[in-house]
């Protein structure tokens, strides 16, 4: 744990559940947290009630100072971050900085990114890596710069992505792992101990670099026309979020409907029909034809309904 008098100033900007566990990690090594920087609160749900973010709640716990700036070029926001006179500022799932606010700080700004870089640059690599089929991926700690996700790496770290994996497993494997390298990085920067890489001399090495852009509605939706396993992939690497979906007609008492798909499974099977076409035996199973088999729905949610297994959402159809 830094010497109290020699402790780094940390300013801490994220604001999802992923960035928590890098806030209290930083906290629990004694770090000292000058401030921590979330988005505003935002109305959620049918009574469009405030919400916060996940580190709000974690700084209104643990009395932190909070700012919650809607515009970050905003001028006392910019005053504000000025007069913390951070050493450093952490940044884990927040928004693009500009630059005046990351060249703030004495010893720079990194962000930890949830892939290995320079591969999976974007919003969302978790998903992107489970979508893509990767069997690794990894966190990184990078300087920000000018140029999104492209400043020079500091730390790195790979893990498996196991048979079967979900965005929801990868993301809670990789917010511990993203925990460890934030403080790891912070006491290399106490140290004076940072030796960087520059992105572009990794990228010599790396035959395709995939992105990783923001995962809208409109590419939640499953396309039968793809290889069995590509659509495993693409439905585990949206679940739980934003999910999967797909045009059906299950139920005869409401016809084609858009049903949410969280879980399915590949089935190697011989066939005449034609892709796309339902087959179900009204108890247990729901299964699309594709052109190499079936993909069998594991669980479903009909629009306006909650989430069930197959088993359960086929008892309540009346046929």
């Amino acid at each position: 744990m830094p010497n109290p008098d020699d402790r780094l100033k940390v300013v801490f900007m994220g604001t999802p559940e992923i960035a928590v566990e890098s806030l209290k990690a930083i906290v629990n090594q004694g770090f000292n947290v000058v401030g921590v920087v979330t988005a505003p609160d935002k109305p959620a749900g049918r009574g469009q009630k405030l919400k916060y973010s996940a580190v709000k709640e974690y700084a209104l716990q643990n009395d932190l100072l909070l700012l919650q700036p809607s515009n970050l070029k905003d001028a006392n926001f910019i005053e504000q971050l000025k007069e913390l006179n951070p050493d450093v500022q952490v940044v884990v799932a927040f928004r693009m900085l500009p630059k005046l606010v990351w060249e703030i700080p004495s010893k720079g700004t990194f962000n930890m990114h949830a892939s290995l870089l320079p591969d999976l640059r974007g919003a969302a690599p978790i998903n992107w890596a489970v979508i893509y089929g990767y069997k690794k991926t990894g966190v990184t700690t990078f300087f920000i710069n000018e140029e999104i996700d492209k400043g020079k790496i500091i730390l790195s770290r790979e893990i498996d992505i196991e048979e079967g994996e979900t965005a929801g497993s990868l993301h809670d494997k990789l917010m511990i792992i993203g925990a460890n390298i934030v403080v790891d990085t912070l006491s290399l920067i106490q140290d004076n101990s940072v030796e960087t890489f520059c992105q572009a001399d990794l990228e010599k090495n790396i035959s395709v670099l995939k992105p990783a852009p923001k995962i809208y509605k409109e590419d939640c939706k499953i396309d039968w026309n793809k290889q069995g396993r590509e659509i495993v992939n693409f439905v585990n690497g949206l679940n739980p979020y934003p999910g999967a979906y797909a045009l059906l007609n299950i139920n005869p008492n409401i016809g084609e409907a858009n049903y949410k798909i969280i879980a399915v499974a590949y089935l190697l099977e011989n066939h005449d029909l034609s892709i796309g076409d339902v087959i179900t035996d009204r108890k247990n199973h729901i299964k699309v034809a594709i052109k190499d088999g079936f993909i069998e729905i594991l669980s479903i949610q009909e629009p306006g309904k909650r989430l069930l297994s197959t088993k359960e959402y086929l008892r309540g159809v009346k046929f």
